[in-house]
């Protein structure tokens, strides 16, 4: 149960990422994300040896004593996950700011699908008929969703793939703890940005807000939501992490069309009806047949 919550206060928080992101639309995209990754770098340092000293410690030494070759292994997982995530960052804010509220929307209904059919692929993961019927209405909901915005759909599926990669990549046998692989994951992603510092838009002055908005998109939207979908994956099967990422985008479209009057279709409607059946669906499916699963065990 501590696995699901986990899942669900990340997707919770991220949900409501227009409320902090859309203050700062005078501002270029590259130039809020240089400042989320350097924020969320220090932050979560201090955090490692203030907070986490003895996990950090440990994880040091587990990383001395690990042999050449799974050390490779983790270099590379870490190295491709620090990509991902950068490009899943700089795209979002890009695409929120610069395009609309509702293709980020899109894009987190596509990633539960990709990241069902990756986790399928590539680790091996079973899914059940009802949980199979549950990613067709998912598809059902994002071709609705797509109808008429085919632009929208192209930055849709790479935010989406960007972070579906990123989700399945976490689903690994290093014993390394896990605020420590974000860690790790945040700085690497810090360094390979670094070089485009120079290309920052500094025309547009910053001010004081603009600072502590950064500080909370570093925090509150960055270190706690990855921690936690990290963390659950250590209990849930990546694809049930994917499938609950529904929330992300079902909370943004209340946001657009409440909050932010963007403009609504009954294809959205039907979609993203179609959507919230799908979560409850698919996730009804896997509790069941893991108890199942441990009745037939325990016979």
């Amino acid at each position: 149960m501590k696995y699901y919550l986990s899942a669900v206060l990340g997707f919770l928080i991220w949900g409501t990422f227009a409320l902090v992101l859309k203050p700062l639309g005078a501002y270029a995209a590259l130039d809020i994300l240089i400042h989320r990754v350097l924020f969320a770098s220090v932050s979560i340092v201090i955090a490692c040896f203030l907070f986490r000293r003895k996990q950090t410690l440990a994880s040091i030494q587990y990383l001395r004593n690990l042999p050449k070759k799974q050390l490779k292994n983790l270099l590379i997982n870490v190295i491709g996950s620090a990509i991902l995530l950068a490009l899943n960052w700089f795209l979002f804010i890009y695409v929120m700011n610069t395009v609309s509220v509702n293709a980020t929307s899109l894009a987190y209904l596509i990633c539960p699908i990709l990241t069902t059919v990756l986790a399928s692929i590539f680790l091996k993961e079973h899914l059940n008929k009802g949980q199979w019927f549950a990613v067709a209405l998912s598809v059902v909901s994002c071709i609705l969703m797509a109808y008429g915005h085919f632009i929208d759909l192209f930055y849709s599926f790479v935010i989406a793939l960007s972070y579906a990669a990123y989700l399945v990549l976490q689903k690994n046998s290093f014993q390394l703890d896990k605020f420590v692989t974000l860690t790790i994951h945040i700085l690497v992603s810090t360094l390979l940005l670094l070089p485009i510092l120079g290309m920052i838009d500094t025309s547009v002055p910053k001010t004081d807000d603009f600072y502590l908005l950064i500080m909370v998109i570093a925090i509150g939207y960055t270190i706690i939501p990855l921690f936690l979908n990290i963390y659950a994956l250590k209990g849930l099967d990546s694809s049930v992490v994917g499938i609950l990422l529904y929330l992300n985008p079902i909370i943004s479209f209340f946001l657009a069309i409440l909050y932010y009057k963007e403009s609504i279709t009954l294809f959205q409607i039907i979609a993203f009806s179609l959507t919230f059946l799908a979560i409850i669906l698919f996730n009804v499916s896997y509790i069941y047949e893991r108890r199942k699963t441990k009745r037939i065990a325990n016979i």
